[in-house]
């Protein structure tokens, strides 16, 4: 039976009430005076039910559907502004025990090679994330506790916080690891971690379990419930996602939205970012055998829809989807992409030989950090290396009840403008700094405040003469 608040996995994601939920969606697909009550509520900036987004999702008026589009851009704007947060995946480990089918890691694969990076390696692909401009990673490493026990783990943390080469610096860590024991994250949140982030793969039980048919990510309720356990650890911020192509769309999407409910409804606080990734080609991993892929289209209306209904998420594209598709749903939603990135164990200081090739998943957007930063710029956006939130400790419901209320851009819009010039005045290609600084002189008209623009140009100027890390 569907319970928000229940503690166990089959009650806050029930079958059939994701299976009631689409029936009724499906039934009011042509339903425009319900679209257009649905559409008015969002507009408050409150958010919608999974049944409500499922309906908007469902629907195939094409004027609804800009209408969808139009709004989810306008949301994007009022909770985030023009700023898109880049950070960088770092793989630590590839083994691991699980038999997932989808993923080349699997324990069966024989041929892929295995590796996992000494701390001294750590310090070397870190000085070369950090030569990049990178301030913000997210740690991976696949699920073996004798490989990669959570003492590997934490002390891979400390060694990548420890690390200042030249101007650089990690400032926040996030954690893409499997899910564990409160115990364990309360110690990952001692060692200082940003967000934990985990993909729930589908959301389908059944086919959760075909698709994990060996090692600990078979326990479907386990896997399930782990931000649950993240959050009595004390983590504060929690990142979700499916992997969309293993299952039907549009009952993931459901599932999703029910799944970030239960966090709010049973902890206050929503999760902190929603991940949207697409099965991809990997070594042995061939996604024409999955047959539920979706196109451009539907991944652009799936991703304003998440937007509409959970207004107040950061939302997450990764380098698995090409330039035109990110380009598509940044104006749409997305408010964090990685750049520059390796999906491979190591990688970033020297690049991996033909024969020890180690990926998770091909790479479909393959520019350069600095190719990706001129982009965004030239689209109007401000690439933001900002990492204050965390520091200072706006996380959780306090990062939440600020980002619902629209004050949040009073501090991320300077940060964003000051880490921009740290990474223009460090990194930047000549041309990249000449855009940034046209696009920081113009910005800085868009600050509202005398005052606050006052102390931004101070530190602007301070920041070009060999300062660093002003935050608010």
């Amino acid at each position: 039976m569907y319970d928000v608040k229940s503690a166990k996995a089959e009650e806050f994601i029930d079958h059939e009430e994701v299976m009631e939920t689409l029936g009724f969606a499906q039934k009011n697909k042509d339903n425009i005076a319900l679209i257009d009550s649905i559409l008015e509520k969002a507009r408050k900036n409150k958010g919608l039910t999974h049944r409500e987004a499922s309906v908007l999702l469902a629907c195939e008026d094409p004027e609804k559907n800009e209408e969808i589009f139009r709004l989810a851009q306008q949301i994007k704007k009022d909770f985030y502004g023009n700023r898109i947060v880049l950070f960088a995946p770092l793989y630590l480990s590839n083994y691991c025990v699980n038999g997932c089918v989808y993923c080349p890691y699997h324990m069966k694969n024989k041929h892929i090679a295995r590796k996992k990076l000494t701390q001294e390696d750590i310090r070397r692909e870190v000085t070369a994330l950090q030569d990049l401009g990178h301030k913000r990673l997210a740690i991976e490493a696949g699920e073996d506790p004798t490989m990669n026990p959570i003492e590997y783990i934490l002390e891979s943390i400390g060694t990548i916080y420890g690390i200042h080469h030249k101007n650089g610096a990690i400032r926040r860590v996030n954690v893409n690891i499997a899910a564990t024991t409160v115990e364990n994250y309360r110690k990952l949140k001692e060692a200082g971690i940003g967000t934990y982030i985990l993909f729930q793969e589908t959301y389908h039980k059944e086919s959760y379990e075909k698709l994990h048919p060996t090692g600990p990510k078979h326990n479907y309720a386990y896997h399930t419930e782990a931000m649950d356990r993240a959050m009595e650890g004390g983590i504060d911020d929690v990142g979700v996602g499916v992997l969309f192509g293993l299952e039907l769309y549009r009952y993931e999407f459901a599932a999703l939205l029910m799944h970030a409910e239960h966090l709010e409804a049973a902890f206050g606080v929503g999760p902190h970012t929603i991940s949207v990734p697409r099965i991809r080609r990997a070594d042995d991993i061939d996604p024409n055998v999955f047959d539920n892929g979706i196109d451009d289209d539907t991944f652009a209306k799936i991703v304003a829809c998440i937007r509409i209904a959970v207004p107040y998420t950061g939302m997450i594209v990764s380098t698995r989807e090409s330039k035109k598709c990110r380009e598509r749903v940044l104006h749409l939603g997305i408010s964090q992409i990685s750049g520059g990135s390796k999906t491979s164990v190591g990688g970033y200081a020297e690049p991996e030989p033909d024969d020890e090739k180690s990926e998770q998943f091909d790479v479909s957007d393959s520019r350069t950090l600095d190719e990706v930063v001129r982009w965004l710029m030239e689209m109007g956006y401000i690439p933001s290396f900002c990492t204050a939130c965390y520091r200072e400790g706006r996380t959780g419901d306090r990062f939440m009840s600020l980002c619902k209320s629209g004050q949040i851009q009073n501090c991320c819009h300077p940060n964003a403008l000051m880490t921009l010039k740290e990474y223009l005045e460090d990194y930047a290609a000549p041309e990249t700094k000449r855009i940034g600084d046209a696009l920081i002189a113009k910005e800085l008209g868009n600050v509202p405040s005398d005052k606050v623009r006052s102390i931004v140009t101070k530190h602007l100027e301070e920041i070009k003469n060999g300062s660093r890390d002003f935050r608010f």
